[in-house]
């Protein structure tokens, strides 16, 4: 079991920033991909970012390409997202996700993550 618990979510105007913090415990969190989603109200939940289970491979959609980055800690057993340049399509309910299964992967489905976290609110007011 990976227990995932998201922060740093809140409202931002239009070209700020925030991170995202994902805090794991449970069983050892290195190997694990992680990866970071959305979900928008009356949308499907979509991938914004991953890594594989030593951060050196990362994958963005491409919305969020030089916007955003996603880093990792695993003495610390952290994964962090780093926004920049935020506008009002990045609003939603962001969650963070565990791959325990394929952690050498960047995964970008939804069905590939075993574990994830409550979500936490991103709100970006124009």
């Amino acid at each position: 079991q990976v227990q995932l618990v998201e922060s740093g979510g809140g409202l931002v105007q239009t070209g700020g920033s925030l991170s995202l913090a994902c805090a794991a415990s449970g069983r050892t969190f290195s190997p694990t991909g992680m990866g970071w989603f959305r979900q928008a109200p009356g949308k499907e939940r979509e991938f914004v970012a991953g890594c594989n289970w030593n951060g050196d491979t990362t994958d963005y959609t491409d919305s969020v390409q030089g916007r955003f980055t996603i880093s990792r800690d695993n003495a610390k057993n952290t994964v962090v997202l780093r926004m920049n340049s935020l506008n009002v399509e990045d609003t939603g309910v962001y969650y963070c996700a565990a791959d325990v299964s394929t952690p050498w992967l960047t995964q970008r489905r939804v069905s590939e993550y075993e574990y994830w976290g409550q979500g936490t609110q991103v709100t970006v007011s124009s």
